[in-house]
């Protein structure tokens, strides 16, 4: 079961890096809570502009590198200071941005099961995609062997989208992202659905 390529390391190392996936460090993180372990998974969905894919705009927005004037969406966005611990592109690259260890800055405002702040407790993996479109099939066989490391790894208690834990604020990862083809493994914790 590897990510990228026959060969690479398919487990999480002990700090907390995939070695199988792509690294570039994000400055947009720190350090969790003494003693608070991973027990949830969001799944986001991100495009950079809005709609599009390809290009270096996420990793750019991930790295605080994103510039304002390169489209006019940027200007909104360009000074937030956010990331995931994971990035999922349509062709199936997987970027690893923060170790597992460390709080990415990925949900905001955020409730789970009564508890808020779920950068905290939570690894965040971002699919590239949007409310529009289907993703890849590609995405969802990537997607479903990260989630096996990760719950093979961490106490996972839950498997669950962005706008399942800051309803009314966000959407993602959409209408169009299919849960039944996570949920129909078996093998993963409880969902959302």
């Amino acid at each position: 079961m590897t990510l990228l390529h026959p060969g690479a390391a398919c487990e999480i190392d002990a700090d907390g890096w995939l070695p199988g996936a792509r690294r570039i460090e994000s400055p947009n993180r720190d350090q969790r809570p003494e003693g608070e372990a991973v027990s949830l998974i969001v799944v986001h969905a991100i495009s950079l502009p809005p709609g599009q894919f390809s290009g270096d705009a996420i990793v750019r927005l991930f790295t605080n590198r994103l510039q304002a004037h390169a489209h006019p969406y940027f200007a909104q966005i360009s000074t937030l200071r956010v990331s995931a611990h994971f990035l999922l592109r349509r062709q199936g690259e997987l970027i690893q941005f923060v170790s597992c260890r460390q709080r990415a800055w990925h949900a905001g405002l955020s409730c789970w099961n009564g508890r808020e702040r779920c950068n905290d407790f939570s690894l965040g993996i971002e699919l590239e995609g949007c409310d529009d479109l289907p993703f890849t099939a590609i995405q969802y066989r990537r997607l479903r062997k990260l989630l096996r490391l990760l719950c093979a790894r961490y106490p996972v208690e839950a498997i669950v989208g962005h706008s399942d834990i800051s309803p009314g604020r966000k959407t993602d990862p959409g209408p169009c992202f299919d849960w039944r083809r996570l949920a129909s493994i078996g093998d993963f914790p409880g969902f959302c659905r």
